[in-house]
């Protein structure tokens, strides 16, 4: 007896042991688990202007919110040199300084990163008018850079002209999105679309063109002209124009064309907006190879011709000729017309001005909001400064913005009071602003959130305690024990009742 109930006590303790085991390793497996993001996806953005090359490097969690990114810009180079639509006669010269940012851009992202990051070149208002006066050179420039990302090790998605409504919102959802009126984050740590939050209007001054873009009061009236953009599960319809030749760069050149014009002497010109006793020598192409100056081209014209231009530094006369780059005529006094014969409807709210609005009330001394009495006071201040005084005005003195800064000035008041039709009273809506945090206001960054829009979301990655084969198989070795201790205590079970149900056969002795 005492040999049958040893292995069923053996087997009673395997039983409970191997059930303990396996509820074990099942909460174990279960609660231990660890959630580990996906981790960082990034994307890299050439922002094509027309004055020059600037490279941003932007990351996102690779888990999105309602399949956009949320992006931040970690890092930004400047390419040497001019704009790519400069390179329209030596396409095979953009590769060098390039090479010198994209270098840093590969230490910026981890190598084994390198072939799942894709890159995006967007051209803009330089190459727009590059390509309407010479499309093949146009070509050849944008089939030079994608033979250049061909050898490189990141994942190039192409490069593209940007159209100017384009420009002008992607550069809305940036100033929006770094502003927060997409989304913030609640009590709970998660994101959220913030209730009731106002979006901002963009406006932007680019080299050759400026475009502004904001939420009309009634989308409905202005259909033709608003853009529908969908972020983050909702809906926005933008209006948005951009005039070309209306950048600061193009303007400058088209009030040069005019002032020749107006000269009697070809050779000697005074330009009111140039710093006084400031005096430079600018070839008739400088000016004249535009396509925004053809109309005003001399039927005398030689490219290499040096005009010399001397600066008289006076604002008013300057203010006389900038108005007359501005087309009000074409409008006949219709309210929703401000210049150029375009129909916008009343600007309305609050306005982020970027870009080159920023650099310039930057120059004046003044930053965020102010008003525009004070916008116009340190505007006729610096207009009427000598070009030797402004060498200590400004911080960083470079030549070619120092004595263009007073017309870009007067150029701004023109294109937003007489243009955008902001006065006294709407004017401290307005804030300049160069960047959010770290992250630059650019048109880049929309582009980027927009295409983050077509990456799919990667799920979470979970990581167990034990190696899923390792689970399975030391499940099946557990429940495999369990049952066939089950299957022996039964057995013994049987053995037991078996024997006791044997008939007892009594030996009854009878004497003899």
């Amino acid at each position: 007896r005492m040999l049958t109930r040893t292995p069923s006590v053996v087997a009673q303790v395997f039983l409970l042991l191997s059930i303990v085991l396996v509820i074990a390793i099942a909460v174990i497996q279960i609660n231990q688990q660890q959630i580990l993001s996906p981790g960082l996806k990034y994307g890299i953005v050439l922002d094509a202007g027309s004055s020059r090359t600037t490279v941003y490097v932007y990351e996102w969690p690779a888990e999105k919110e309602n399949n956009t990114g949320v992006v931040s810009q970690t890092f930004k180079c400047n390419v040497k040199g001019p704009g790519i639509s400069s390179y329209e006669s030596s396409p095979g010269a953009l590769a060098k300084p390039l090479d010198d940012c994209l270098n840093r851009v590969k230490e910026r992202i981890p190598a084994h990163l390198h072939k799942n990051t894709s890159v995006y070149l967007g051209a803009t208002a330089g190459m727009r008018l590059l390509r309407l006066q010479n499309e093949s050179a146009a070509n050849e420039v944008l089939a030079s850079i994608q033979n250049y990302f061909r050898a490189q090790p990141f994942e190039f998605r192409g490069a593209q002209i940007i159209t100017g409504p384009e420009e002008g919102v992607y550069g809305w959802i940036t100033a929006n999105y770094l502003m927060g009126n997409f989304l913030e984050r609640n009590l709970w740590r998660t994101w959220v679309h913030p209730y009731r939050k106002e979006t901002m209007g963009a406006l932007d001054l680019g080299g050759a063109s400026t475009q502004i873009s904001f939420i009309p009061k009634d989308p409905e009236e202005h259909f033709n002209s608003t853009l529908q953009v969908k972020l983050y599960g909702y809906n926005y319809n933008v209006y948005t124009h951009s005039y070309q030749c209306y950048g600061r760069d193009e303007a400058e050149k088209r009030l040069l064309a005019l002032l020749l014009q107006k000269s009697n002497a070809s050779a000697n010109v005074d330009n009111p907006c140039y710093p006084q006793n400031y005096n430079t020598a600018l070839t008739m192409k400088y000016f004249f190879g535009s396509r925004c100056t053809q109309s005003l081209r001399p039927a005398n014209y030689y490219p290499n011709q040096l005009v010399n231009f001397h600066g008289t530094g006076d604002p008013g006369l300057c203010q006389e000729m900038v108005s007359l780059l501005f087309n009000f005529t074409a409008c006949k006094d219709r309210e929703d017309c401000p210049f150029y014969g375009i129909h916008q409807p009343k600007a309305k709210g609050n306005f982020v001005a970027f870009s080159g609005f920023y650099y310039t009330v930057n120059a004046l001394n003044l930053s965020g909001h102010f008003s525009l009495d004070d916008f116009n006071s340190s505007m006729w201040f610096f207009c009427s400064q000598s070009w030797a005084q402004l060498q200590f005005m400004l911080p960083n003195f470079e030549e070619i913005y120092a004595r263009s800064y007073c017309f870009s000035a007067i150029f701004i008041y023109y294109l937003l009071v007489h243009g955008y039709n902001f006065n006294a009273e709407t004017w401290p809506q307005i804030h300049f602003q160069k960047e959010v945090g770290n992250s630059s206001i650019a048109w880049s960054l929309g582009y980027m959130l927009s295409l983050t829009n077509m990456i799919p979301a990667e799920g979470k990655l979970i990581q167990l305690p034990l190696k899923p084969s390792l689970f399975a198989g030391l499940l099946i070795f557990l429940t495999a024990t369990a049952l066939l201790c089950l299957l022996f205590l039964v057995y013994l079970c049987m053995v037991s009742r078996h024997r006791k149900n044997i008939p007892h056969v009594e030996h009854i002795f009878i004497p003899e």
